[in-house]
């Protein structure tokens, strides 16, 4: 089982249904043009961003370093995907497209190549919420048992991180 090294609680305002977690040192990037805009999560250099409903306002996400996989995190959820990015400096910074660039206090071990495991729940007293992936516009299902973590807000977002391989 691995071991939790750091985290930190931050709150985002999605625009245009995105934002995204990305290093520092890549600029104002964007995913690739050739992402499947089918999935939740849409990766690119040094970066991920995820698909939030039109519905969701704020989202509050915890994100956690890990010394290796960490188990998979108790109660429903209503996604869960996982994606692999290069992280040149490991330095992380949130990103949306009104808000601009904010940078979290998250530490990695080390520049390089990681894990991540983004798993996402909606508030039950909020919504309806619907789909924002392309080809999808079904109302999505509301999970109980996150109540304290979405303090009030959308959306919770747990992203777990864990360093695959070195730079």
């Amino acid at each position: 089982m691995g071991r939790l090294l750091d985290s930190c609680d931050t709150t985002v305002s999605a625009s245009y249904r995105l934002f995204g977690l990305f290093d520092m040192t890549m600029g104002a990037e964007t995913f690739d043009a050739a992402a499947d805009m089918t999935n939740w999560l849409l990766p690119g250099p040094g970066l991920v961003y995820l698909q939030v409903p039109d519905q969701v306002g704020r989202t509050v996400i915890r994100l956690e370093s890990w010394s290796t996989p960490p188990l998979l995190p108790p109660g429903e959820w209503a996604g869960r995907e996982e994606v692999e990015v290069e992280l040149p400096e490991g330095e992380l910074g949130l990103q949306t497209v009104d808000g601009g660039l904010v940078q979290v206090p998250l530490v990695l071990p080390s520049p390089g190549t990681y894990r991540m495991r983004w798993q996402w729940v909606f508030n039950p007293d909020a919504g309806p919420f619907t789909s924002p992936l392309e080809g999808h516009s079904e109302v999505l299902a509301k999970q109980s048992g996150h109540e304290a973590a979405l303090r009030g807000e959308d959306q919770f977002c747990l992203v777990q991180i864990w360093r695959t391989a070195a730079a």
